[in-house]
């Protein structure tokens, strides 16, 4: 039998075509292409068919209302899915471990209150309700985490009765007032703020630096562990992609009214907790525990600090995004955080590429899923349907993304990366 390989080592020569490692290093189209077709087959397509849905939605609500992609449509977009998708980044955290949150809409309904009633009722700065709003999110999320984690009680039945004893803590501490208008400018300019055209191409600026220092600083660390990297020619690519889309965003703001404050909060929180969960150690200790929690404990990972912290996080952002929304809409009452927004910020996160069974996902997914959900409820409005054709088309997007992730997720266990 003859072995082909070097005469040196013994070891067999890896073949271009079969080895995974190397189908991405293929040079011109011809790799990328082969890159493609691995992904297809081990279910590993990433944000590709979000994207393709996203751009399908925008094109279709386009050709039917010419005002849908005009600058003042789609700021008045980021401001509206700024809140949910805030919330949602919280979710994604959750779904990592294969865990549910269903208390995050009345999480952010309460924390929102309790800011508003501290300022408004209270007399107390601006700065100190919303700390205090945000800290009343970090101790609920102490409290689920500490169920969850020291009675073994599954998060769902957990977060379930959080959903409904958040929602009677909300009606607790608004009394019989039951609407607290905001005024103060503290707290309105959370969503009312728009950064000039300088300071806005000032801070896309640094934006596109960071990414290309980040991305190189990966490439760095790749190569030297001996790990595989794209070509030079592709991490051009890629910066020139996202330096152009972080332009197109910042015309199109520009032309309106501006960067938006309340954008900016969501996209550095999701820039925040990308950078989190890929380049630290508990982010990776996240994947861990959701992809496998007994190999996760065996190797040495605390396994119930992870899950405390990630409820806590959850919790927090559910907090944000309240405050968000109360800041937007001027005024906190008793259905602040109810509603379909809870089922809102899980969709968004799974219609974003979050997968149901854990260990897969990134917090990118919060503000692809938002953007879905958003533009196909904005294009709705524009074009005069009613609610129930929002909540079909909305509820067939959910089951059409759950669907890929599951045909994915059979794709890579038949594929040996399970």
């Amino acid at each position: 039998m003859t072995i082909k390989g070097s005469v040196k080592t013994g070891s067999p020569e890896p073949d271009p075509q079969v080895d995974p490692r190397l189908v991405g290093e293929q040079p011109g189209l011809l790799g990328m292409l082969r890159d493609f077709r691995r992904r297809v087959a081990q279910g590993d397509l990433g944000s590709l068919p979000i994207v393709a849905g996203l751009v399908v939605v925008w094109a279709y609500f386009q050709y039917s209302n010419s005002n849908f992609l005009s600058p003042g449509n789609l700021t008045n977009l980021m401001l509206q899915i700024a809140a949910v998708g805030t919330i949602a980044v919280g979710v994604v955290l959750v779904l990592l471990l294969g865990e549910i949150d269903l208390s995050v809409g009345a999480v952010s309904g309460l924390s929102a209150a309790v800011m508003a009633v501290l300022n408004v009722n209270r007399g107390v700065p601006a700065t100190i309700a919303i700390a205090a709003g945000l800290g009343t999110g970090i101790a609920v999320g102490l409290i689920h985490g500490f169920w969850i984690t020291r009675f073994r009680v599954p998060s769902f039945v957990v977060t379930l009765a959080g959903l409904l004893g958040w929602q009677g803590a909300l009606l607790y501490v608004l009394g019989d007032t039951g609407t607290v208008n905001l005024s103060d400018y503290g707290i309105t300019r959370l969503a009312g703020t728009f950064y000039s055209p300088a300071v806005g191409w000032i801070l896309g600026g640094l934006t596109i630096a960071a990414f290309m220092a980040i991305s190189w600083r990966t490439r760095a660390s790749r190569t030297i562990a001996g790990l595989p990297v794209g070509s030079v020619r592709s991490f051009v690519l890629r910066a020139a992609i996202t330096a152009g889309g972080v332009a197109l965003a910042l015309a199109t703001f520009n032309a309106d009214r501006g960067l938006p404050l309340a954008v900016v909060i969501f996209v550095g929180t999701v820039v925040l907790f990308d950078l989190l969960t890929k380049k630290t150690r508990f982010g990776r200790q996240i994947y861990a525990v959701g992809g496998n929690a007994e190999a996760a404990r065996r190797a040495g990972i605390n396994v119930q600090r992870v899950r405390l912290l990630v409820f806590v996080l959850a919790s927090l952002m559910a907090a944000v995004g309240g405050i968000l929304g109360a800041s937007r809409l001027l005024a906190v009452n008793q259905s602040s955080g109810s509603g379909d927004l809870l089922l809102i910020a899980i969709a968004s996160a799974v219609i974003g590429g979050t997968s149901l069974f854990g260990g897969r996902g990134t917090a990118w997914s919060a503000l692809l899923g938002a953007l879905v959900i958003g533009s196909i409820s904005n294009g709705m409005d524009l074009l005069g349907k009613s609610s129930e054709v929002k909540f079909m088309v909305t509820g067939a997007a959910l089951l059409a993304a759950a669907t890929i992730d599951a045909v994915a997720r059979r794709g890579r266990i038949s594929s040996g990366r399970g």
